[in-house]
This record gives C-alpha cells, sequence and structure tokens, in this order.
C-alpha cells in the first residue's frame, strides 16, 4: 500500500489571487504546506496538482513535485483524481487530499489520518476525515464553520453548516458542548476516489454545499479521526498577515531574540 498526497492548489481564488505564491516569509506559501505534509512520516509522495504555470515553477523551485491539471475541475478533488488517474497505483493506496492554504497542518494529524483509514475494512470504508471540537473562541453557530456529527463507532453520520446536534436550551452552547468541527482533510482509497469524483454532485451536497455528502447519499462510510485542534488555514490577505507575524515570531524565539 503505497501513500501519496496530493495539494490542489488554484492561482485565482476569489478572495486572495496568487495565494500560493505569497512569499513574505521567506518562501512561497505552497512551499510551507509541502514542507509540513512531507514532515508526515506515513506520506511517500507530496505532488501539487494545478491549473497554473506560475505555481508549477515555484514548486519545482524549491524541489517539490507539481503536475498541471485542466482548469476547468468544478473542485479540488477533480482536481486530484485527475492526477491520480494518470499515476500508476493500486486500487487500496491511500490519497490524501490536503488543502494548499493549510501551512501549519500537523504532520501527526495527517499520520494518524492515514492509520485510521488503513486500520478499517477496505470494503466498509473507503475514505476517512479529521474533526476536533470547537475552539473555544469560536461559535458553532457560525455557517462558515461545517459540523459533523458520529455514529458510536466513529463514522460520519452527517456533515452541516447548521448547527448539528441542535439544542433544545441555549445555554448547552455557551457550556462548550458536543459540537465536533470538521476539518477540510480526506484519505481516499484510490479507486474509491475516481468512483467518487465520477458520481455527480448529490442533492443534499447541493443544498449545503458540502461535497463530502455525495459520500454519505450514496451509501458509503466516512471514518472520522478526532484530533485535539484546529490548524489555521488561510483564506484571505489578513489570515496571511498573520501567519507572516507567527513565523517571524517563532523565528525570533528560535535564534533567543
Amino acid at each position: 500500500m503505497n501513500v501519496a498526497a496530493i495539494i490542489p492548489a488554484r492561482y485565482g481564488s476569489s478572495r486572495f489571487p496568487g495565494k500560493p505564491l505569497a512569499k513574505k516569509t521567506g518562501k512561497f506559501l505552497i512551499q510551507h504546506v509541502c514542507e509540513r505534509v512531507a514532515a508526515a512520516e506515513r506520506i511517500e509522495r507530496c505532488i501539487v496538482a494545478t491549473d497554473d504555470e506560475r505555481i508549477v515553477e515555484a514548486v519545482r523551485s524549491f524541489g517539490g513535485e507539481a503536475a498541471m491539471t485542466r482548469a476547468d475541475h468544478p473542485s479540488g478533488t477533480d482536481r486530484i483524481a485527475e492526477v491520480v488517474r494518470e499515476m500508476p497505483g493500486q486500487p487500496d493506496d491511500i490519497i490524501l487530499n490536503v488543502q494548499g492554504d493549510e501551512p501549519e497542518i500537523e504532520p501527526g494529524y495527517l499520520d494518524r489520518l492515514v492509520d485510521r483509514l488503513a486500520a478499517e475494512s477496505p470494503e466498509a470504508i473507503p475514505a476517512a476525515t479529521l474533526a476536533c471540537p470547537f475552539p473555544p473562541e469560536s461559535d458553532p453557530r457560525d455557517p462558515n464553520s461545517n459540523k459533523v456529527v458520529l455514529d458510536r463507532g466513529g463514522k460520519a453520520l452527517y456533515f452541516s453548516r447548521a448547527l448539528i446536534p441542535y439544542p433544545r436550551e441555549e445555554a448547552a452552547v455557551a457550556d462548550g458542548g458536543p459540537w465536533l468541527l470538521h476539518l477540510g482533510v480526506y484519505a481516499y482509497r484510490r479507486a474509491f476516489l475516481l468512483e467518487f469524483a465520477g458520481w455527480e454532485a448529490s442533492p443534499l451536497e447541493r443544498v449545503e454545499k458540502l461535497e463530502q455528502l455525495r459520500v454519505l447519499e450514496n451509501g458509503r462510510a466516512l471514518a472520522v479521526e478526532v484530533v485535539e485542534r484546529a490548524c489555521v488555514g488561510i483564506d484571505t490577505p489578513a489570515d496571511y498577515e498573520r501567519f507572516v507575524a507567527r513565523v517571524a515570531n517563532e523565528q525570533a524565539r528560535q535564534h533567543g531574540r
């Protein structure tokens, strides 16, 4: 069983155009992501999947591997599937989908995700994802934060932008509650990824705008590995400036300043 991570990276982000190539830290943002992924012990290969030659050139400049894909893919999963179709491999190989704007992703979480899927029956569990308790400073009622509820075996029952489970008593929200924040990192068995990418968007997926619901609506299971905390993603230029400050502070700490 081989394990590869594929990082979809577009140039044309609506809120932050050119995001993968931001370089105020001295490294491209996509380089930070690749380095974190490469630090995971279970991942043997890391490929950036992009539709822009500038990103390909940047990745190759720091010794990374990049693959050009079509520009018209509706989702990162479709972009990854194009790359996987061209890769040699076995049906049970594991493919990770790691977002290209997660420069602080925990390598250990990626290892845990791989181990979780590898430990499951290939017939019963074709894919896995991550979740964590809601951070104290966040509000689970925020529709931009995706929630997931699990069965007793740690498999996803449902994903939603709405508050699930819904508290009959408002005080339960203030007390922290049982809410789990879904983290957008996935591990797929190769054969399932290619099957999944060929399905049409499902009704619930179209309503919630959550691609993972397509898996559940087609009667397949998603294992959920619950980790300790969320990693900070970069959605906007302001998010990136905060990341740059964190990098500078860490460098200063390491140099004893």
